[in-house]
């Protein structure tokens, strides 16, 4: 994302006129996609100025980085880094009606006698046909607490894992057991995780279970330390747990708008991108960096260098306010930002509140 601290001193470099005329060159952008020409900007300014005088400001927006020349005799269109500018410093965010809110509440809840997958598949369908963008829904695992953990040996060098957490679900892991390992020592490392794992997540007890590495080391011996650390290092990461799902509706409209051949080669390495666990890990990262809702336009994110598309994101929370998922809009550059980030804001409220 640009550097904030840019703006104001970017800011200071303008003068009236030149705000004007930038913010008018981003908003016809907004509005229809195409650039706007010194005529065109003379009769829709707030003041009375010649295309010359317009074309000379154009000309030092263009030298700032901020607009560009997609032809020699064409119009201006804001670049990536005026996109971000605009968005940083000019935008003014509104806020939903309350028929707009009544009516997203009303959809949400639509899923929510049936399951919370369906809570989510509406919301993602709601943000999509609101925004004529993609709307896409992060449903990452959410971890239960743990009641308790047993090893079963199953073979002198093989054991059954069995996690039970609070709410009663239970989920067994084989896992290899290194040579020499006892009964006692597989009840030892059973002990001292039942010890310290209760009422933690799987995450929060492998925190703790490394915060106390030096007590581990000296309340057991070498093969009773390595059982406590596979115990938990199978249920995290790519070792166990259900993999994070990715729900994306309305890809459609991403596509009425596109006809060159590279912006459909684009778009189809975007959702290659979308679709593999990198990357929907990356999108749950996105949005837990920041608070509330964050903005990414073109190749400010890895994810989207190749498509050229911006994301609107916010993540949803458990009751305990831990991030298990996130929402948002994919789209062009050209996304309509003011009207999506309370959209998407409020969505990812109601969620939060509807799966608790």
């Amino acid at each position: 994302m640009m550097n904030k601290t840019a703006v104001p001193e970017t800011l200071q470099s303008l003068d009236q006129r030149s705000r004007d005329i930038f913010r008018r060159i981003v908003e016809s952008y907004l509005g229809d996609g195409e650039p706007v020409g010194s005529r065109n900007l003379s009769r829709i300014l707030p003041v009375s100025l010649s295309p010359a005088t317009i074309r000379n400001v154009m000309s030092d927006l263009e030298h700032l980085g901020l607009v560009y020349a997609p032809h020699i005799s064409a119009g201006r269109l804001p670049t990536q880094l005026g996109l971000r500018f605009f968005v940083d410093a000019f935008m003014e965010v509104g806020d939903l009606s309350k028929s707009e809110r009544h009516s997203i509440e009303a959809q949400v809840r639509a899923g929510e006698t049936q399951s919370a997958e369906n809570v989510l598949t509406q919301a993602s369908q709601i943000l999509s046909g609101m925004s004529r963008g993609a709307g896409l829904v992060l449903a990452a695992k959410a971890e239960g607490a743990l009641k308790h953990i047993e090893f079963v040996r199953l073979e002198p060098t093989k054991a059954l894992a069995v996690l039970v957490t609070q709410s009663g679900d239970v989920e067994n892991r084989v896992i290899e057991l290194p040579v020499g390992v006892t009964q006692s020592q597989l009840i030892e490392a059973s002990n001292f995780l039942n010890a310290h794992i209760q009422g933690r997540t799987i995450t929060e007890a492998r925190q703790e279970i490394a915060r106390l590495k030096e007590e581990t080391q000296q309340a057991l011996d070498a093969l009773s330390q390595h059982l406590v650390e596979q115990g938990l290092a199978i249920w995290g990461g790519d070792g166990g747990g259900q993999p994070a799902r990715l729900i994306v509706r309305g890809r459609g409209n991403l596509l009425e708008s596109v006809s060159a051949e590279a912006d459909l080669e684009r778009l189809r390495h975007l959702f290659d991108d979308l679709e593999t666990k990198e990357g929907t890990l990356q999108l749950l990262d996105l949005a837990e960096a920041g608070p509330g809702v964050r903005i990414f336009i073109g190749s400010e994110n890895k994810l989207f260098s190749l498509s050229g598309s911006s994301l609107v994101i916010a993540p949803y929370r458990d009751s305990e306010q831990r991030i298990i998922g996130a929402l948002g809009v994919i789209g062009p550059t050209r996304l309509n930002y003011a009207r999506i980030v309370p959209m998407v804001d409020y969505t990812a409220q109601l969620v939060s509140r509807l799966l608790r």
